[in-house]
């Protein structure tokens, strides 16, 4: 639909800011105009009063004579639009021109000489009011006030003309900003359609990771979606693997069995190392298929947290050995990883050295900074005073079902869960003698 596309909705929200602006530049300009139009209109008035003032003359009674013909020929034709009226200051009306005849003037208001006054009156006409002392050739003086009026129609349709041109340029403009901004829009959205196209090939099977040249606010998300889409894919492919290895594994047990029930004699001891290899074979791809290897987009596991529960559980466990263990580890100590893996990883190492420790083990973690082997941190350091591994037997103990003493039960299972998780998590398992212990001594490195 279109209301959950993000180009409409930048699209109609860019439009709604526009007319809003737009509606408010419209009333404010056209409030500017009419102001503006008042003025003129005003100053045309003002100019109308001095015509008047030069044109009338004043007799020795004190009466205002106005000539029969005046230079503006809009005062001579009824209603023009534009009338003049004079009145004594408080009195009467003593001349009004031709093109006022049978309308209402209004009564000039009480003002003092040589003041203007512009107004809209009653009957909607504009009205500028002169007050003037007027002296004859006698000395005598007379208050006089001048009023000139025009219809309001004269600045309403001035407004009306600006309101409609104004109307029409700025629907112009809107149109032209709106088609402005959605070509703005796709060119900025352009990026985000890349990868959505790059998501549907990976999708197709026609690409294997978002390999565009992306926005940089979009290369996070591009690189965490490769995590995402490489993890996945990895997660698949093991359990494809782990079917197909679970399988060819178990033939031979089976076979072994199938060959003791067709013979006519059945050893016990044989069948039963058969259902124990087989019982193995099972919990070890399990385990593997089990295990997540995610990476940093998953969240954090606080490391120091699971070693301590680990280390509570294992005195349990080995209570008979009564086990010293030497713990070298921050209160926090947070890794991008699954909580299981980890309780996988440390849980294996810590359960080997249990078994195989005479009475002490060392567990330790390093902080990033302390420790750098190439482009790796060393997080995990497990130490034992047993007998430890040969060298020559060290990268074999990490092969499935290699064992270091066939009659230990598990052994080698669990070290390649733990050598496999650190291998998806980018890291590395390190296996050599302990300076400190003199036993075996495993350190696990991750980016």
């Amino acid at each position: 639909m279109k209301f959950k596309s993000l180009s409409f909705r930048l699209l109609v929200s860019a439009g709604v800011v526009l007319a809003a602006f737009f509606a408010l530049v419209a009333i404010v300009l056209e409030q500017g105009y009419r102001q503006s139009a008042e003025q003129a209109l005003q100053s045309t008035l003002r100019i109308q009063v001095y015509a008047l003032l030069s044109a009338a003359e004043m007799s020795k009674s004190g009466r205002i004579k106005m000539p029969k013909i005046l230079r503006e020929p809009r005062f001579i034709n009824p209603g023009s639009g534009l009338y003049a009226c004079i009145q004594k200051a408080g009195g009467d009306v003593q001349w009004r021109s031709p093109s006022s005849i049978g309308l209402n003037l209004s009564n000039a208001p009480k003002m003092t000489s040589g003041e203007y006054l512009f107004l809209l009156d009653d009957q909607g006409r504009y009205v500028l009011h002169y007050d003037v002392i007027w002296e004859n050739e006698t000395g005598k003086e007379q208050e006089y006030v001048f009023s000139v009026a025009e219809d309001s129609q004269f600045v309403t349709k001035q407004v009306d003309r600006f309101r409609t041109t104004l109307r029409s340029l700025l629907t112009l403009i809107g149109l032209v900003l709106i088609l402005f901004q959605f070509a703005v829009l796709r060119w900025s959205l352009k990026p985000l359609r890349l990868i959505v196209k790059d998501l549907e090939a990976i999708e197709r099977g026609e690409k294997m990771r978002l390999d565009g040249f992306y926005a940089t606010e979009l290369q996070g998300l591009a690189g965490n979606l490769n995590a995402l889409v490489s993890s996945e894919r990895a997660h698949l492919e093991r359990y494809r693997n782990t079917l197909a290895d679970l399988a060819h594994s178990l033939k031979t047990p089976l076979a072994i069995l199938r060959g003791w029930v067709d013979s006519s004699q059945v050893n016990r001891q044989t069948v039963q190392d058969q259902i124990s290899r087989m019982d193995e074979i099972v919990e070890y791809q399990l385990q593997r298929a089990a295990a997540k290897g995610e990476k940093k987009i998953t969240g954090t596991v606080d490391v120091s947290v699971v070693i301590d529960k680990i280390i509570a559980s294992m005195h349990k466990v080995y209570a008979d050995k009564a086990i010293h263990f030497e713990i070298e580890k921050p209160d926090n100590f947070k890794v991008y990883c699954e909580q299981g893996d980890i309780y996988e990883i440390a849980g294996n190492l810590i359960d080997n050295a249990c078994k195989w420790c005479d009475s002490n083990i060392k567990v330790s973690l390093s902080n990033k900074s302390q420790t750098r082997q190439n482009d790796f941190a060393l997080v995990l350091q497990v130490e034992d005073d047993g007998p430890g591994i040969p060298a020559d037997h060290l990268q074999n103990i990490l092969k499935r079902g290699v064992r270091a003493d066939q009659n230990t039960h598990g052994h080698g299972i669990g070290m390649a869960v733990v050598n496999e998780l650190i291998e998806l998590l980018g890291g590395r398992l390190v296996g050599d003698k302990s300076e400190v212990l003199g036993g075996m001594r495993w350190q696990v490195y991750l980016p």
